[in-house]
């Protein structure tokens, strides 16, 4: 099989479906060893500085190594010869041309080359411009496992996928109306193991998507106060990371009713950032009229209006606490309907119907989890069929949900004062989910507050 010796630079990218080598060319001075700089940072690995062995194998396929003298070695302006992590030889999936400056083809037909008679992908790029890693990174998952062009109708998603590739990275974009609880949501990803950024120019996000080495979990935030922002870029955004087979993205809206943001920013004498010379009203108007198309594309819209932040932070938790494939989170709670729905609720059964133990005096102290007020309610005749039925009805809907992708459901059980009949119920259906080997918690939300029933 026939060397050989061309004047460029290779190094090799992992990607889900393994490593892929990067052929990087130009002049000397064009930047090249300044590039695969920048991709050895971001967790390349060096195959060969300003000289590569080029070698046709079987498949075909064609491969790069160093010269033995050069191997692992590599030139940066100002500092010399440097040492950095190797790969000894990598299969070239994409051959990068290198034009300082430009210019560069806004929409250039699809490229491609042959070089010693195997057909290869080509990017022309200006390895200075601050999205030139991000767009390598793009191209690369773009390019055949082999090096050659991807089949006809084939994707990236599907090659990956069929190489058996790694676990996609989750990245959150939270958004929604300023003062719902933005900050407080990047907090409780942040405690959950997220690298948290909150006001991320979207220009910036792929690079720091593709260029870290850090693989955690990723929670941006964006909301009105980012450069640039218009609800249209950022779907436009999310609809281009959704496709990137690597990445698994979800976006979040927080919401809140307009007195309680009116009476949050006016009890923290925060200016709203739309009202500066206007009633917060007005702002929290105009706010709403420009998000809107996000709360209509949202994946999870959370409603904070009656959540403290240690109660958003359990929904959240809920939600992305969970490795991606481990199934189903299920939160019961009670609450009672004097003090409104549970707005992040799934599914609510009213329980009202069952003998209240309140007009008891004796009972009437305690709450649902005592034996004595069970006893009680459990000797309602319509008790023991209800319970039944409930259980009856959940058993074939949870895997439904499940094979629908959600994570995290909620059920909420009512009574008139959320303290007797809806605590036993939902003690007594979070037991039954947990006997089912089901992963359920419970709460009970108004069962501290002064209210009968």
């Amino acid at each position: 099989m026939a060397e050989q010796l061309l004047h460029a630079t290779c190094v090799a990218v992992d990607t889900a479906a393994g490593p892929r080598g990067v052929l990087l060319r130009g002049p000397s001075g064009s930047g090249k060893s300044d590039l695969a700089l920048r991709l050895i940072d971001a967790g390349a690995r060096l195959v060969a500085d300003d000289q590569c062995v080029l070698r046709t194998a079987p498949g075909p396929s064609l491969t790069a190594r160093a010269p033995e003298s050069l191997a692992g070695r590599i030139e940066v302006r100002g500092l010399g010869i440097l040492q950095t992590q190797r790969q000894d030889e990598a299969t070239i999936a994409l051959i990068v041309d290198l034009v300082p400056g430009g210019p560069i083809e806004r929409m250039p037909a699809a490229a491609h080359e042959v070089l010693q008679g195997v057909a290869l992908p080509r990017l022309t790029l200006d390895p200075f411009e601050a999205s030139a890693l991000a767009k390598l990174h793009a191209a690369i998952r773009g390019a055949g496992p082999g090096g050659s062009a991807p089949a006809a109708g084939a994707s990236q998603s599907s090659a990956d996928k069929a190489a058996g590739g790694a676990a996609n990275r989750r990245v959150v974009l939270v958004t929604g109306m300023s003062g719902a609880g933005h900050s407080t949501a990047l907090k409780s990803l942040e405690d959950l193991g997220y690298e948290a950024i909150d006001n991320l120019p979207l220009s910036l996000l792929d690079a720091v998507l593709f260029e870290a080495e850090v693989r955690r979990p990723l929670a941006v935030g964006v909301d009105i106060r980012t450069r640039r922002f218009t609800a249209q870029t950022v779907v436009e955004h999310l609809q281009r990371l959704s496709e990137e087979p690597e990445l698994s993205v979800t976006l979040v809206f927080l919401d809140c009713q307009d007195d309680i943001l009116e009476r949050r920013f006016t009890e923290t004498r925060r200016r709203h950032p739309l009202a500066r010379d206007r009633h917060v009203a007005d702002g929290i108007a105009a706010e709403r009229a420009l998000v809107g198309p996000l709360k209509a594309r949202a994946d999870l819209a959370i409603d904070t209006s009656v959540l403290s932040p240690g109660e958003l932070g359990r929904v959240l938790a809920g939600h992305f606490g969970a490795e991606p494939g481990a199934g189903m989170t299920i939160f019961v709670t009670s609450f009672s309907y004097r003090h409104g729905l549970p707005r992040e609720a799934d599914l609510v059964f009213d329980v009202r119907f069952l003998t209240n133990p309140h007009y008891d005096p004796v009972l009437r102290p305690y709450d649902g989890r005592n034996p004595k007020i069970a006893a009680f309610i459990e000797k309602d005749p319509e008790f023991d069929g209800f319970l039944t039925r409930l259980k009856d009805l959940l058993a074939p809907l949870l895997p439904r949900f499940e094979r629908e992708g959600k994570s995290y459901l909620t059920i909420a059980v009512g009574c008139t004062g959320g303290r007797h009949r809806s605590v036993l119920v939902a003690e007594r259906l979070a037991g039954w989910l947990r006997d089912q080997g089901r992963a359920a918690t419970i709460g009970h939300r108004d069962l501290e507050r002064k209210s009968g029933g």
